[in-house]
């Protein structure tokens, strides 16, 4: 499967972001194999909708599922669209992507069954 992580970083032991669209960089992982890129976020610097050009983003990288900290409603709805399953964590214990990533193939992560906050920018 490939996994998205969200990061401040340019590797898997970058330290995770809980921010989705205004992450820095998704690390994907292929977690069958180990292998990983890391991929700039094009939406970083968006002046509006960076949740929406970062889901649409982690769709044209392949990827099944992502792990952020939070998704806002049209952030969701555009993943959820795309097939990709989308997992939570916590951003505040000082966790890296290699972290989030042992903590996914172990089954500790929750599932975002729905958005987790209203948007921004009168969303």
């Amino acid at each position: 499967m490939k996994l998205a992580i969200s990061i401040t970083g340019q590797t898997l032991d970058s330290p995770f972001d809980a921010r989705f669209g205004r992450a820095a960089s998704f690390c994907l992982v292929d977690t069958d194999t180990g292998s990983w890129t890391v991929h700039a976020n094009p939406a970083l610097s968006a002046s509006g909708g960076a949740g929406v050009q970062a889901a649409q983003f982690i769709a044209q990288l392949g990827a099944q599922a992502i792990v952020s900290g939070a998704y806002g409603p049209k952030a969701y709805t555009t993943l959820a669209a795309a097939n990709i399953q989308r997992f939570l964590a916590s951003g505040h214990d000082g966790r890296t992507a290699a972290d989030i990533l042992t903590a996914f193939k172990s089954g500790h992560l929750a599932t975002a069954d729905d958005a987790t906050h209203g948007g921004h920018h009168g969303g």
